[in-house]
């Protein structure tokens, strides 16, 4: 008797999520060359088969975790904007240009979006990934700043990846530093630079 679709749906997707979750703290602890396939299925309590039903190889797993990587960065990063009880929305691109340095930081962030994706996914999937996620958020700021007057009146999608570039830019120069640390608040100094000269005077 076959199982109703449903549930063969639900169980692909379980066994999708077991994988994901399985190579997220492996490829950050890591990196991806350093994490054999056997590893991730071992640790996913899944047969090999069964990883290659979901994905096509290593890849494209890290690609999913990596997605994900880049949905939780940018819900904290919103959470974090809404939540800050801040009505300037210039004061707002700083916090969540600063929010974003911060979250760089982060081992897993660090290794999985910085390090490893660009290499192992190439440049322009691994922004396409990253502006997938992160654009919305950029341009939802910048079109009510534009709106109350704090910005120009601009395009905004251009601006948005103007922004976005500088924020990659950044993230990466400070995973790249001898110094990451000092290299954060001497970057965080430039974007705050870089944010005011967007602003007309309140």
């Amino acid at each position: 008797m076959k199982d109703n679709p449903r549930t063969q749906a639900e169980r692909s997707a379980a066994t999708k999520d077991a994988l994901i979750r399985a190579a997220r703290p492996l490829f950050a602890a890591n990196g991806f060359a350093g994490v054999a396939t056997e590893a991730i299925v071992r640790a996913a309590g899944v047969t090999r088969g069964a990883m290659y039903h979901q994905f096509a190889d290593k890849t494209e797993l890290f690609a999913a975790v990596f997605e994900e990587v880049e949905v939780d960065l940018t819900a904290g990063i919103g959470a974090a904007v809404d939540g800050s009880g801040e009505t300037d929305p210039i004061a707002l691109m700083k916090l969540g240009a600063r929010g974003w340095l911060e979250a760089c930081a982060d081992p897993e962030v660090h290794r999985i979006a910085l390090i490893d994706a660009p290499v192992v996914l190439g440049w322009e999937r691994w922004r396409e990934i990253g502006l997938r996620h992160g654009m919305g958020l950029v341009q939802s700021i910048l079109a009510w700043a534009i709106e109350v007057g704090r910005v120009r009146a601009q395009p905004v999608a251009p601006l948005a990846h103007i922004i976005i570039g500088a924020l990659d830019e950044a993230a990466l120069f400070i995973a790249r530093a001898d110094d990451a640390d000092q290299a954060r608040q001497d970057m965080i100094g430039v974007l705050d630079q870089v944010i005011d000269a967007l602003a007309v005077p309140a």
